[in-house]
């Protein structure tokens, strides 16, 4: 998780990975995107790939770039726990619920009481 939050922290290598998610790249297509220099995105593509987050592809005398979504499995399930509210927040959600509730049914009775 660690090396797939760091690969990420790069601006550039965020962009590389919004690229490579829908379509096959290669290095050099990737580079024509960018302002750095060739060698700069290799390196930006050996991290993402040391890293797990893209694979490539070997395709006569192209390598081919894409992501790989299970390098993100890992930092996704903690983002998602550290999102998710706590069990106790859960159950003062809950007891907010049934106050609303209790303080409805209660002024429904007394309008009913009060019709009759």
């Amino acid at each position: 998780m660690d090396q797939a939050a760091e690969a990420i922290a790069d601006p550039i290598r965020r962009a590389i990975l919004r690229m490579v998610r829908d379509e096959r790249l290669t290095a050099g297509e990737i580079a024509a995107r960018f302002a750095v220099s060739r060698p700069a995105v290799s390196r930006h593509l050996r991290v993402l790939r040391e890293s797990g987050l893209v694979t490539d592809d070997l395709s006569g005398r192209h390598r081919y770039y894409s992501l790989n979504p299970e390098g993100l499995a890992e930092l996704h399930r903690w983002l998602t726990a550290l999102m998710t509210p706590a069990g106790w927040e859960q159950r003062l959600d809950a007891l907010e619920t049934e106050v609303h509730r209790a303080r409805r049914d209660n002024r429904d009775n007394r309008d009913n009481r009060e019709t009759a």
